[in-house]
């Protein structure tokens, strides 16, 4: 099979027929063999009811339903692991993301040899104040942290080598970071393709203000954990002994100044009495808990199942 096509989607019936539509013009007119995989994250509006009359006029439709909603990024995962294709396409329901826009990120797959093709809405058709804007610096911090020069990291229409949506992992809030995830297991030829964005025909758009803060954590979280991930020791213990012994030089000065003092004659304040007896105080403390912090993440990594999970390019 050619191509698995995988639309997340939360209260989109409205636009569903169109778009099913839409991608099957397409797939025609570039003769692909294909499937199209609507993941239901939990609607209540009927969606699943318009999914099942799609799939019982076409065989090429499949479709997952979602008992309650669990975000974008569960039905990400729910669709990377069903998809049989030897690209696969993400596209959002709500009919934003043009079809037409397929056979050229497949080219740049199969004939340029990338590995994950993000779309660039360069003319987005949204809110400037509410979308437009806190996009262009929630880009920038993404650049910036994953080294990966996307203009449009978030944008719903991607396309992938198969192997790379069966190596990766995508929970939580992490189908922002899909390109980071993909760097991160290895699959370094990232690139990106101009899009056209259209605006929203039905229903309204189901993300709010709050995912720029949930993105700026999860972007966080994310570089925290491809860093350290494996060996958290390498920098709670780190920061814990530089804090430590930060703490453990202030009280040696402090001790040795008063004996100073006090040995010559001088006027000495007592060591309880000075500011920097309890910075290093505070300092000592946050440095055995920094190290104990190590510590302890290490074991919990040294008991995951996880821990030598690789991946492999080749054996041969």
């Amino acid at each position: 099979m050619d191509l698995s096509v995988i639309v997340p989607l939360l209260n989109e019936a409205e636009s569903l027929p169109e778009l099913a539509a839409w991608i099957k013009r397409v797939m025609q007119e570039n003769s692909y063999t294909y499937e199209i995989i609507f993941v239901d994250d939990g609607s209540t509006d009927g969606s699943w009811d318009v999914i099942r009359s799609l799939k019982d006029g076409d065989a090429a439709v499949r479709g997952i339903s979602f008992r309650r909603n669990y975000g974008k990024s569960a039905a990400l995962y729910e669709g990377f692991a069903a998809a049989q294709g030897e690209v696969v396409i993400t596209m959002d329901a709500d009919l934003q993301d043009s079809p037409e826009e397929i056979p050229g990120l497949v080219k740049m797959i199969k004939e340029e040899g990338y590995d994950l093709v993000s779309g660039w809405k360069q003319k987005r058709k949204d809110n400037a104040l509410t979308k437009n804007i806190p996009s262009k610096l929630y880009n920038w911090a993404a650049r910036r942290v994953t080294g990966i020069r996307l203009h449009d990291m978030n944008c719903g229409l991607k396309a992938y080598r198969a192997d790379v949506v069966k190596s990766i992992e995508v929970y939580g809030e992490m189908h922002r970071y899909i390109p980071y995830l993909a760097k991160n297991a290895g699959f370094g030829k990232i690139g990106e393709m101009p899009v056209h964005h259209q605006k929203r025909k039905y229903g309204v758009s189901k993300f709010g203000m709050d995912r720029f803060v949930n993105g700026l954590l999860d972007l966080m979280s994310l570089s925290f954990l491809s860093k350290w991930g494996k060996k958290p020791m390498h920098f709670f213990g780190t920061s814990g002994i530089l804090m430590f012994l930060a703490g453990f030089v202030m009280t040696v000065w402090i001790i040795v100044r008063k004996l100073v003092y006090q040995a010559q004659g001088l006027r000495f304040r007592a060591v309880t009495d000075q500011p920097l007896f309890y910075l290093a105080l505070v300092a000592l403390i946050l440095g055995v808990m920094l190290f104990l912090a190590g510590f302890v993440g290490e074991l919990i990594s040294r008991s995951s199942a996880s821990r030598n999970d690789y991946n492999i390019k080749e054996r041969i």
